[in-house]
């Protein structure tokens, strides 16, 4: 059984930044918080955890500890709150997503009304949907747009959106709406790094029998890469971790392609590789006792 690694995959530079101030704040402070998880995936907040970075939701009364906005950002409010209570503030969002904020904020204050291409529930999305103000909205991939949108409008993605969804997003808005459209904006917020890895996902789903995506089970990014090796026709499986996978996917596979989130690091794409290896070895002796 070969196994095919995917040419761009794993760790972004912009999670590696934020990982790095995170470590580097602990070790110096001895004890921080994170507001949320730094990134969607569980190795990475529990080795975070063991050098000092305590995850929590929301500041608690009373808790002076410096606190650190993950690489997803937040809305302004958020950074005012920890400052109005005496907090440092320790900032690692993605430089690509303070980019969409800055954006959103200075559409909204130029009158449009801001449309987000993304899931609304998204930490990233809710960020800079604040920063937009009253006059915003985010629109998730399949779902039917609103009947009355304002006639001038900004269009932006969140970062980890696929450029041919953004792209069919777009089409779907002005089909809809162009006779009620006076004025469109439309600004390309879409990050490079996940463009490139979704391109190469593509890629290996042509070439091989089966791909595992590795990453965190919340991680929009690596969700958003499985459902692209599937729309190339290809067998694939989201596996956090090498306990997820089963014996049975591999049975009859030549090729097995891996592929993983930007979030994913390198040590979890390994026990994967690793785990893939002691399968197919295992249904390889038992092809040829049989």
């Amino acid at each position: 059984m070969e196994i095919l690694l995917a040419r761009d995959m794993g760790f972004c530079w912009g999670v590696r930044r934020a990982i790095d101030i995170m470590e580097k704040a602990a070790d110096e402070k001895g004890e921080i918080i994170s507001l949320g998880p730094i990134v969607h995936n569980p190795q990475v907040v529990r080795e975070l955890e063991e050098r000092g970075v305590r995850t929590a939701g929301d500041l608690s009364d009373g808790d002076s500890l410096p606190v650190a906005i993950t690489a997803h950002g937040v809305g302004p409010e958020v950074l005012e709150d920890a400052r109005s209570r005496g907090n440092e503030v320790i900032d690692t969002t993605c430089p690509i997503v303070t980019r969409s904020q800055r954006w959103a904020k200075k559409m909204a204050e130029a009158g449009f009304t801001l449309v987000i291409f993304g899931d609304p529930n998204h930490r990233e999305v809710r960020g800079v949907l604040a920063w937009a103000g009253a006059n915003a909205i985010a629109i998730q991939d399949g779902y039917p747009l609103p009947a009355d949108l304002p006639s001038r409008l900004a269009v932006i993605s969140q970062t980890t959106q696929s450029p041919e969804r953004f792209a069919e997003f777009l089409s779907r808005l002005m089909q809809e709406h162009i006779g009620k459209i006076s004025e469109l904006r439309v600004i390309n917020t879409l990050c490079d790094v996940t463009s490139s890895q979704q391109a190469a996902a593509r890629e290996l789903a042509q070439e091989v029998d089966l791909v595992l995506v590795v990453g965190g089970r919340s991680s929009a990014n690596t969700r958003h890469l499985l459902d692209v090796c599937k729309e190339e026709g290809s067998v694939a499986y989201h596996v956090e971790g090498p306990d997820d996978l089963m014996a049975e996917w591999l049975k009859g596979c030549e090729r097995v392609g891996v592929t993983a989130g930007a979030s994913t690091p390198d040590s979890a794409v390994e026990a994967v590789v690793r785990r893939v290896q002691r399968l197919g070895a295992g249904l390889e002796g038992a092809a040829s006792r049989g």
